[in-house]
Formats: structure tokens, sequence, C-alpha cells
């Protein structure tokens, strides 16, 4: 994983974003919530919603890139209450690891899988200026030393310099599986496999939103509502 970019050079450009979260709506009583399917897809990303769905969104993101938080802070409730609950639209998010901060954050996220990863993504995104802030604050000669480590204790130091491990407890990942998860190599060669296949797919940033399979110029609820709308949802 030391092919990602150096965490302390790619999060100096860090931003606050304004955010404005919308609680996704209960279904209909009797209405099957498509919400609650959640499954792994063969590309690695985890899909919610109705696999044959009309509308299929993916998005590549990114938990330290502030401009996926605001994509997630503005657009998922809608999807979701909107258009994944009721059958039409599946969302599917594909990690995109951007650097060694990024796999750790990635790498506890899935780490209980699919039915448990959107909710503790929401939780990393809502807090993710305060841990991503804990990094930018540490001194260049303590993010060297992390920097020399090998890549899963490089990844595990991270995770508690940025205060990780507590918010994985208190989301339901106990301290010591979330050091088996972050520290895992298996874990970290799939985040890598998944940035390759990004990269070959022409993938160049993150997010990047795609709608029944092609590429659309969104990074928000109102800009990515009327491709949704086109594509039949």
């Amino acid at each position: 994983m030391k092919r990602l970019a150096p965490v302390a050079c790619a999060l100096l450009a860090f931003s606050m974003l304004p955010a404005a979260s919308a609680k996704p709506a209960h279904p209909a009583r009797g209405a099957h919530d498509w919400a609650k399917t959640i499954t792994e897809t063969s590309e690695g990303g985890f899909r919610m919603g109705n696999p044959d769905a009309k509308v299929r969104i993916v998005e590549y993101g990114s938990l330290t890139c502030p401009h996926c938080r605001h994509l997630a802070e503005t657009a998922m409730g809608p999807i979701v209450s909107d258009y994944v609950r009721t059958g039409k639209a599946s969302f599917e998010f594909r990690t995109m690891a951007l650097n060694e901060l990024d796999v750790a954050a990635i790498l506890l996220a899935r780490c209980s899988g699919p039915s448990h990863f959107f909710p503790l993504a929401e939780k990393l995104y809502a807090t993710q200026p305060e841990w991503l802030n804990r990094i930018q604050a540490l001194p260049d000669k303590e993010l060297q030393r992390i920097g020399g480590l090998p890549s899963a204790q490089e990844f595990l130091e991270l995770a508690k310099a940025a205060r990780l491990l507590p918010l994985g407890a208190a989301n339901g990942v106990p301290e010591s599986k979330a050091k088996a998860c972050i520290t895992s190599d298996a874990g970290a060669d799939k985040l890598q496999q998944m940035h390759d296949a990004a990269m070959a797919a022409g993938i160049q940033g993150t997010p990047t939103i795609l709608v029944n399979d092609n590429v659309v110029a969104a990074n928000d609820w109102e800009t990515l509502e009327p491709y949704l709308k086109d594509a039949g949802g």
C-alpha cells in the first residue's frame, strides 16, 4: 500500500464544506424496504437496494475526501428515502483509497461487513474534520516516523493518532477487532486492487458518480437528482 499518496501531503488541501444532512424517511407500512438489502459486489463495493433496480448509482469515494463528505451529507438522505427504499434505484459505494489514513478509515468501516458499512461510514464522514485535524496537527517528525513503519503498523498508528478506534468501538467495532481489520494484509491488498481497478476504468478522482454505468457531473443532491430522473428513477 506504499503506492498511495503520502498522508502528510494528501491532507494538506483539506477544507471544511457545509453540511446539510437529511434523515432517510421510513417506507410505507407493508412496503418492502430495499434499503435493508446490502451486499458486497464482485467489484468489492457495498451495494444498498434492489440489485435489479432500473437506476444503478455507483460512487467511487474516499473517507478522507471533504467533497465526498459533502456529497454524502447532501445526497444520501434523499437517495435512500426517495429511490433506494422503494426499489427504484440501487446505490453502491466503491472505496478508492487516496492515502494511508484513508486506508485505515476504510478498513475500519468495512470491518463488520456490508450491513454495518454504511452506518459507520456516515459516522466517519460526520466526524471527518475532527480526525483529519488530529493528523494534520502532528509534528512533521512524528508523521515521518509513522510513515517509515511497515504498512500495517503505519495504518494502525494513524488510526490511533486520529482516534478512530474509540469511534469504531462506539459504533459496534470492538478495539481488538478494529486493530485486526486495520492491520490485515488481505484487507489492504483488496483496497489496492480496488484502487487499481478504478484507475484502469478511468476514474481520476473522488467523488466520481456513475448512473447506469455513465459518469455524471454531480457532486451534491441538486446536481445528481436530474440524472436519476432522466434514468427513469
